[in-house]
């Protein structure tokens, strides 16, 4: 009951609530705080990367990508989201666990510079991408950044990143620096 209460709390305050994971450092083990009929297009955010030439493009670009007024909650997937984006040339600024889904969520830039426009990619915690966690968080550990359920946040310095993921449209909510709605999700993110 304590559990479900904190569950609770955790999806009417956006707070992050890692400290009630049971193993906080394993990405791959993360229970998510939120059911996934909660989860704002759940099944069109949880599916597989297609083993398809992914198409080259830039944060630059995305962020001039036209966006929705609104997308129905349960809306599949159609047009630019059935596509596969590879960005080569991309910077982390931000990376956290977030609580609600599990997934790896990140604010990605075209450049370096701190006031740059982000956009976000996120890694699912479906199965299929533990490994794709599990390297870039060791991949962050090595620039002294730890990432898991109950530690993340802005990077003290930006990191160059290679992005390759499909496109996905999400909805209009607090977003900071984010520049645009579209994102990488699911995204396999890979330090240079």
């Amino acid at each position: 009951m304590t559990v479900l209460l904190a569950a609770v709390m955790v999806s009417c305050s956006g707070q992050d609530f890692g400290f009630l994971q049971p193993t906080p450092e394993d990405l791959c083990k993360c229970l998510p705080a939120e059911p996934d009929i909660l989860d704002y297009r759940h099944a069109a955010k949880h599916v597989p990367v297609p083993n398809v030439a992914p198409q080259e493009v830039s944060v630059e670009t995305i962020l001039t990508w036209p966006q929705d007024v609104l997308i129905p909650p349960d809306a599949p997937r159609t047009g630019r989201e059935l596509q596969v984006f590879h960005i080569g040339e991309a910077f982390l600024q931000k990376a956290s666990v977030n609580a609600l889904d599990c997934d790896v969520s990140m604010e990605i830039s075209q450049t370096a510079d701190k006031g740059s426009s982000r956009m976000i990619v996120e890694t699912p915690v479906d199965s299929e991408y533990c490994s794709a966690r599990q390297k870039l968080q060791a991949q962050l550990k090595q620039h002294g950044f730890r990432l898991d359920s109950q530690h993340g946040g802005e990077l003290p310095q930006a990191l160059p990143v290679d992005v390759v993921g499909m496109a996905f449209e999400d909805f209009e909510h607090d977003r900071g620096n984010v520049a645009t709605l579209w994102e990488i999700h699911p995204a396999i993110v890979t330090l240079h």
